[in-house]
């Protein structure tokens, strides 16, 4: 019989000490910047809050790798935005947070 586990944990996604205030920086410098900055600040104290209150780091960890992605996407998002292509038929998420049709 084995003392090791039968399967591989992945640990969890860690960024590198800096990474929230490099983002904010790059978040920042975007043109979406009114849009961005605001929502992340609001995010990350949410998150912060909720580190305190759990004693763990994974919400601000996930915050910071939701925004990660989000400013690696967005060259390929404006690269469609500017193709051109009909997105009517998509859902616009914003309208259905705030409530309007």
């Amino acid at each position: 019989m084995s003392v090791e586990p039968d399967h591989v944990s992945v640990p969890p996604y860690a960024p590198a000490p800096g990474a929230p205030g490099e983002l904010l920086a790059q978040l920042r410098a975007d043109r979406r910047a009114e849009r961005w900055v605001p929502a992340f600040e609001r995010e990350w104290a949410a998150a912060l809050e909720e580190s305190r209150r759990s004693f763990s780091l994974t919400t601000l960890y996930e915050v910071v790798q939701v925004w990660q992605a989000r400013v690696a996407s967005a060259p390929a998002v404006d690269a469609f935005l500017a193709s051109g292509r009909d997105e009517t038929g998509f859902v616009d998420m914003e309208e259905l947070r705030n409530g309007r049709p």
